[in-house]
């Protein structure tokens, strides 16, 4: 399932759901340029991280964005147990070694974002630096509503650290309302933000434009 879509200076995109076969690779390039600033304490290096990703993706929990058959954009998300990265305690340890694994470890754990009975949690947005800005993740962010919907969820939950307001801006745009904001002082020196905030949106709130279904 998926939707067709113009933006301006875009030109036809394509929404579909799961990773396309063979594109593991550049949902994690993707993910690491999004992420990476976050997410490098725990997997640095870039070239050990990368494969590590791509590796270790549960490929039926993303949503991506097609132009011309390459994906330019994607957005992850968490239900039933499952979320688009993944990566047992063994996996890491396994590519990392168990002396430089178990601090990664640690690290990972404060990431870790379960949903509450009736969410659907979103890992958040990667977009193509091109296309940024073009209303790429206004398409995601719909078709994981859409996801959410038919998964008879009754809102979906994500979180934004406050050294991207770009993107609370994005989710404020799209419905999504801050409901907690925790500040953590202690990991600015080790992971380059000090708070997170909460957001939500209830399923079947939000604009469709954009979208045909």
């Amino acid at each position: 399932m998926g939707a067709d879509a113009t933006g301006p200076g875009v030109g036809a995109l394509t929404v579909r759901r799961g990773v396309p076969a063979g594109a593991e690779r550049r949902v994690a390039e993707l993910y690491w340029d999004a992420f990476g600033r976050k997410l490098g304490p725990a997997l640095n290096p870039a070239d050990k991280a990368v494969p590590f990703i791509a590796a270790h993706l549960n490929t039926d929990r993303a949503v991506c964005a097609l132009l011309d058959g390459r994906i330019v954009g994607l957005a992850g998300y968490q239900h039933g147990g499952r979320a688009l990265t993944g990566g047992s305690a063994g996996a890491v340890l396994r590519a990392y070694g168990h002396l430089r694994g178990l601090h990664r470890l640690l690290l990972l754990a404060l990431f870790e974002r379960r949903p509450a009975p009736g969410q659907l949690v979103m890992d958040g947005i990667a977009v193509d630096p091109d296309l940024r800005g073009r209303g790429v993740g206004s398409l995601l962010i719909e078709e994981v509503a859409a996801v959410a919907a038919e998964q008879d969820c009754r809102e979906i939950r994500l979180d934004v650290i406050d050294t991207n307001p770009r993107a609370r801006a994005l989710y404020e745009r799209r419905g999504f309302t801050a409901v907690r904001t925790e500040h953590t002082p202690y990991l600015r020196g080790l992971l380059g933000f000090g708070a997170v905030t909460t957001m939500r949106r209830p399923v079947g709130t939000g604009s469709g434009e954009n979208r045909e279904r």
